[in-house]
């Protein structure tokens, strides 16, 4: 019997009718709901009604919905409900039979109901005078309603502007900001001076190879001259060089430069082989033509700006990120105006 006994329980079948409201005008409408419990492997036959049917005269069935199942006692039990929408279209105080249902091929019925519907009260002296419908009325303008789809819409616009901006900057390879510094600048005659010395410490290119010798003894030359009267030498030739500076330099000056230029044409062009003094005497003849043309920095003077230029690599970088930024801020904008336009259509509706 104890081992029956949870079939037993399984099997039993509860059917239930309940309505939400007993009172009604005509025309109103009002929901039974019927409420079925059994078993997990019972086969229901619901009652056929559909919509536009009778239950009894003057009481039709507007809708009906469909059946919800839901499972209790861990899937062993089912509940299963259905809703049926009607109305009446008489006042009258109506009896509502028992509905019916099989559960395996048995009938279960449900408790009868009552429905009372009352008329609505017309002006039976004035039956020609009809009221107009009334307008639509038009909701108060509310702040607290549209102050969010405000500053939700501002920071969008906010944002847009920061991604194009990013996108430009981009596009263009440039960073966002670009730092300048305050630095010294060294005076042309001290630059040239530090190469000669530099040339000048390591001796053998002054006695195995002549040619690189004369190749950085003339291109110090030649950068200290372009800083120092602000012409380009690097695509002149040495005549024009020495042709150029005829206006700013003494005889002696060019002397010593056109000699070290000679020098240095025949090393570099005709394999002109140099001994080590004359080597020694051009790089002094350097040293006195800068000497000579130096012209002295006043130390008050403003320092020029320098900007402080980012490697390729570093730039690419910063590049890339600029534009990862920007589609994450114009996705954040693609949201925020969606969610502006939906919300303001549900409140203009």
């Amino acid at each position: 019997m104890l081992t029956c006994l949870p079939c037993v329980v399984a099997a039993q079948v509860t059917f239930d009718a309940k309505i939400d409201s007993l009172n009604l005008f005509i025309g109103q409408q009002t929901v039974i709901t019927l409420d079925v419990s059994m078993g997990a492997g019972q086969k229901l036959e619901l009652p056929p009604l559909k919509k536009g049917d009778q239950l009894v005269p003057n009481v039709e069935v507007v809708d009906i919905s469909n059946a919800d199942t839901t499972k209790l006692n861990a899937g062993k039990t089912l509940e299963i409900v259905q809703r049926l929408t009607i109305t009446a279209w008489d006042s009258a105080f109506y009896y509502l039979p028992p509905f019916q249902v099989k559960v395996d091929g048995k009938a279960y019925e449900s408790k009868s109901l009552a429905l009372n519907v009352y008329t609505v009260d017309v002006d039976t002296l004035h039956v020609d005078e009809f009221f107009p419908v009334n307008g639509v009325m038009k909701q108060p303008f509310v702040w607290d309603d549209f102050r969010i789809i405000v500053y939700v819409s501002l920071l969008a616009l906010l944002v847009l502007a920061a991604s194009i901006f990013l996108l430009i900057r981009a596009r263009k390879g440039k960073p966002i900001v670009q730092f300048i510094r305050r630095k010294r600048q060294l005076p042309p005659h001290q630059i040239a001076m530090s190469e000669i010395e530099r040339i000048k410490s390591d001796r053998k290119w002054a006695e195995e190879d002549s040619k690189e010798y004369y190749t950085q003894l003339t291109d110090t030359l030649r950068a200290y001259i372009q800083n120092r009267y602000g012409f380009s030498t690097l695509e002149m030739t040495s005549a024009e060089i020495i042709e150029r500076l005829m206006s700013e330099n003494d005889e002696q000056a060019l002397g010593e430069l056109r000699e070290i230029f000679r020098t240095a044409d025949l090393v570099k062009f005709a394999k002109y082989s140099t001994m080590i003094n004359e080597n020694d005497a051009n790089l002094v003849a350097a040293v006195e033509y800068i000497n000579q043309t130096k012209q002295e920095v006043d130390p008050n003077a403003k320092q020029e700006p320098e900007v402080i230029r980012v490697t390729d690599e570093k730039r690419m970088s910063q590049v890339k990120a600029m534009r990862w930024v920007a589609a994450v801020l114009l996705c954040a904008v693609t949201v925020a105006i969606a969610w502006s336009v939906w919300r303001l259509i549900d409140l203009l509706r």
